[in-house]
């Protein structure tokens, strides 16, 4: 027959295997947390440099290659605009990935004041790192159109399309304006030329090729699928 002390000390052991257990758990629970925090504020600090060292480029760039301190500034706040567009669009889907389509509708809406672009884009998610130059070369396409080409009549169209060859493993992407004043060559190659042909399009790995037909201004997109894919999940090292 068990006395009470033995029941006493049973359950007193029992009590301290219950704690001893729940201390475990609570120091495992907490590892993770401390984890995740880790690496939450490891991927903040990385995107403000990112989203500065952008700031920086975009400032010092446009005043560079601005006629005016007014146009500079134009530029500047247009740019930034933009860049807030994107990281809204991000935002709302936690920084996994965004749609093609939701890309060219934030980039486009600003500018599209009637019925002046016609959009056929496939159904894609784009990764959060493809989403930036993508919606930045579409504003500085739009940004050209409003002041120089199709954007800047009541007649004036743009044709935005875009198909995967996934033979190839190639993304294309096209731009075509027109109905606008006739276009002709520009003497030398724009800050925001240089930003699509050899700037944003070259973190994705591709190539841009931008036409000055008298009809419009057209720009083809050449990028490997792969550039655009959004990151497979994987599994947190702690």
């Amino acid at each position: 027959m068990v006395s009470p002390k033995e029941l006493r000390l049973d359950l007193e052991n029992a009590k301290l295997r219950q704690l001893l257990a729940q201390a475990g758990t609570d120091a495992a629970e907490q590892k993770v947390m401390e984890g995740l925090q880790r690496l939450l504020l490891e991927e903040l600090h990385h995107r403000i440099k990112n989203v500065l060292a952008t700031v920086m480029a975009i400032a010092s760039q446009s005043l560079k290659n601005a006629d005016s301190l007014e146009h500079g500034r134009q530029a500047i706040e247009g740019r930034l605009l933009a860049l807030g567009r994107v990281h809204d669009l991000l935002l709302k889907t936690n920084w996994t990935s965004a749609t093609l389509a939701s890309i060219v509708q934030a980039a486009i809406e600003p500018f599209d004041k009637g019925a002046h672009f016609l959009v056929q884009v496939p159904d894609i998610d784009v990764s959060p790192a493809a989403v930036l130059p993508l919606a930045m070369i579409l504003n500085e396409l739009c940004t050209n159109a409003v002041k120089y080409g199709s954007l800047s009549n009541a007649d004036g169209r743009v044709a935005i399309s875009a198909a995967v060859d996934a033979s190839k493993q190639r993304f294309g992407f096209a731009w075509v304006e027109s109905g606008g004043p006739p276009v002709s060559t520009p003497t030398h190659a724009s800050f925001g030329t240089r930003l699509i042909e050899q700037g944003f399009v070259g973190e994705l790995r591709g190539e841009a090729h931008l036409s000055f037909a008298p009809s419009g201004v057209v720009c083809n997109l050449d990028i490997p699928l792969a550039s655009l894919a959004p990151a497979k999940p994987s599994a947190i090292g702690l």
